[in-house]
C-alpha cells in the first residue's frame, strides 16, 4: 500500500515550519475580479503570451524560489481556443502556501470546477491591459505529480504537432457547434481529446 503523504498534508505540515510566513505587504493587486468569460473558441491572439510573461515575471519577481510556466492552448502559436491564460506553478509544498499568499495579495481568487481533484480548482483573476481584459488560470501543483507533467507535455505535442493543434481547434468548434455553452461541461468534452494524446 502506497504510504506517501498527499500535497494537502505536507502541506498542513508545512504550516508549522519554524520560518515565519512571508505576508508581501508590499504587493499591490493588479488583477481584478474574473467574472464570467463566455464559452467560445476565438482566433489566437498573439498578445496572450506577453500577458503570461508580464504575470509569470511580476509572480517571480515577488517570490523568486518558484516558477510560473505558460500552458495550455494560448502558450502555442496559431492555436484557437477561449483565449484564457493558463499558468503552472509546480512547487514543493512548503513553498505552496507562500505561493498562494501571493496571488491572494496579487487580486487572484480559487474558484471555479477542479481540474485536477483532489489539488485545488486553478487561481483566476483578469488583468486589463490596454483597455482589453485577459482572464488568466494559475494552477497550483505538486512539484513533479503526473498533472503538472501533463500539462507540459500537451502543450509540447501542440507545439510540435501543427496538425494536432488544428484538430484541437476542430474539437473545440465541434462541441460549440452541439450547443455547449458552460464551462464544466464545455472542458468535460474538451478533456477527450486531451485523454487521446496523453494515453
Amino acid at each position: 500500500m502506497d504510504q506517501t503523504p498527499d500535497f494537502a498534508i505536507l502541506l498542513n505540515r508545512s504550516q508549522h515550519l519554524r520560518e515565519p510566513l512571508v505576508v508581501f505587504d508590499e504587493v499591490q493587486p493588479v488583477i481584478g475580479p474574473y467574472g464570467d468569460p463566455p464559452v467560445a473558441c476565438h482566433d489566437f491572439d498573439p498578445r496572450s503570451m506577453d500577458i503570461a510573461r508580464q504575470v509569470a515575471g511580476l509572480i517571480s519577481r515577488h517570490l523568486p524560489v518558484v516558477r510560473a510556466e505558460h500552458v495550455g492552448s494560448t502558450a502555442v502559436p496559431g492555436c484557437g481556443g477561449r483565449g484564457i491564460i493558463d499558468l503552472l506553478i509546480a512547487c514543493p509544498a512548503e513553498e505552496a502556501e507562500k505561493v498562494g499568499l501571493l496571488l491572494d495579495r496579487l487580486g487572484f481568487h480559487a474558484g471555479g470546477e477542479a481540474l485536477f481533484p483532489p489539488h485545488p480548482p486553478a487561481y483566476r483573476g483578469v488583468l486589463v491591459d490596454n483597455g482589453d481584459s485577459f482572464f488568466l488560470h494559475v494552477f497550483v501543483l505538486p512539484a513533479g505529480s503526473e498533472e503538472a507533467d501533463s500539462m507540459r507535455f500537451f502543450r509540447s505535442c501542440l507545439r510540435a504537432d501543427a496538425e494536432l493543434a488544428r484538430a484541437y481547434v476542430l474539437q473545440k468548434r465541434s462541441i460549440l457547434a452541439g450547443g455547449v455553452r458552460q464551462e464544466a461541461e464545455y472542458c468535460r468534452q474538451k478533456s477527450a481529446f486531451l485523454k487521446m494524446v496523453l494515453g
